[in-house]
């Protein structure tokens, strides 16, 4: 079966942009001009522009027309931040402005607490941030989970931003030292708060990053989330390729 109409176009549209034949910046025809190139009526382009702007591909201007969008996505390498925040100063995130939003006791989420290896509706000490760009527009949403057993009664509890990446504050704290870390990424569309949060629009993707970061004996020393706009992110993984068998299972291919 045919695809709709308004379909259709959005994939005329998006194979323009990818292949550069509309550019960052550049102002896409008008909706009558692009209603009368596939013989069809305006709201059936606007429910094309719709599905764009969910992608995060253009945005309309009031008064003035729907563009394409200027998009510098921002790199996440997981593999070196940790080795690159020990070296320096600052937090481990040192590109955006750090606001805690919130820092204390409070039930965690189901899937915070699997992570972190507690009952379901247990507490943790809790730190909500928001990372702002130079312009001030939002670039993520994100926060800490620790355990009550160090974190409770420390600064980590207060609703300011740490003197140093928060790892190394742990570190400091408990003595032990962060050794594993693994990264669970979902893209899921945002939730009616991130999109308001985000300026996005409703049906919009964002990327999820659950973190798990344990010590040398296994113990978790930390559970952090991160959201982005999908469109914004770009994950980048570097590593070594195993010359021989590893001995350990591959999971599925993607």
């Amino acid at each position: 079966m045919r695809s709709p109409k308004y379909h259709r176009i959005a994939d005329d549209l998006r194979s323009q942009i990818r292949q550069g034949q509309l550019a960052p910046g550049d102002r896409l025809p008008s909706e009558t001009a692009t209603a009368a190139k596939h013989g069809t009526t305006v709201p059936t382009v606007r429910q094309a522009m719709a599905v764009l702007r969910a992608e995060g591909l253009v945005e309309s201007r009031q008064g003035i027309g729907t563009f394409v969008r200027k998009t510098e996505k921002l790199q996440r390498r997981s593999r070196n931040r940790y080795g690159a925040a020990r070296g320096r100063d600052g937090l481990l995130n040192n590109r955006f402005r750090h606001k805690i939003v919130f820092a204390g006791l409070q039930k965690v989420p189901d899937y915070v607490a699997e992570a972190l290896g507690v009952n379901r509706g247990r507490a943790a000490v809790v730190r909500r941030r928001h990372l702002f760009d130079d312009a001030g527009n939002l670039q993520e949403i994100g926060a800490s989970y620790l355990p009550r057993s160090y974190a409770e009664g420390t600064y980590l509890a207060k609703p300011a931003v740490v003197p140093k990446a928060l790892f190394r504050c742990v570190e400091d704290i408990t003595g032990r030292r962060y050794t594993h870390a693994q990264d669970q990424w979902d893209a899921r569309p945002a939730t009616a708060e991130e999109a308001d949060a985000f300026g996005l629009t409703l049906g919009a993707y964002v990327m999820h990053v659950l973190h798990t970061a344990r010590d040398q004996d296994g113990g978790v020393l930390e559970v952090s989330e991160s959201i982005w706009p999908a469109d914004r992110l770009a994950l980048v993984d570097e590593y070594e390729i195993p010359q021989q068998d590893t001995g350990e299972p591959g999971g599925s291919d993607v």
